[in-house]
């Protein structure tokens, strides 16, 4: 099933990039994407309410892809999106108790925000297989 939501790019704390480069991290994202990740992650607001409240409940409730981590991380699932109908990326939900739950983070094999053009402020649908 395909469900769509849409969010506005916000610049994040640069954890994301951290993240994404750390070995194990570059090597599981690899494992279950089939790519390597550009460093970091595309940081979307999302709009609260109907549609992206139901997506993510329908998201909290299914396996999606699976991301094990070593002792003292956090798990992850991702879900394949499409971006402005052009890039394909995969949305990040971390296993979080106090994650934002207007947030939504976004990798890719490559740097998002140069691919679409995007800046803090602009707007960007998602178009999420689930």
């Amino acid at each position: 099933m395909r469900a769509s939501a849409s969010g506005t790019v916000r610049s994040g704390l640069g954890e994301g990039a951290r993240f994404t480069t750390l070995p194990w991290a570059a090597a599981a994202f690899r494992a279950a994407l089939g790519y390597e990740l550009h460093p970091g992650t595309l940081n979307l607001q999302m709009e609260q309410g109907a549609p992206w409240d139901a997506l993510r409940q329908r998201l909290a409730a299914i396996t999606g892809i699976a991301i094990v981590p070593p002792p003292g991380f956090c798990a992850a699932k991702c879900f394949r999106v499409r971006l402005a109908q052009r890039v394909d990326a995969a949305l990040v939900i971390p296993d979080v108790a106090d994650y934002p739950p207007d947030k939504a983070e976004l990798v890719a094999p490559v740097s998002l925000r140069s691919a679409l053009a995007l800046a803090d402020g602009d707007r960007v649908e998602i178009h999420v297989e689930c």
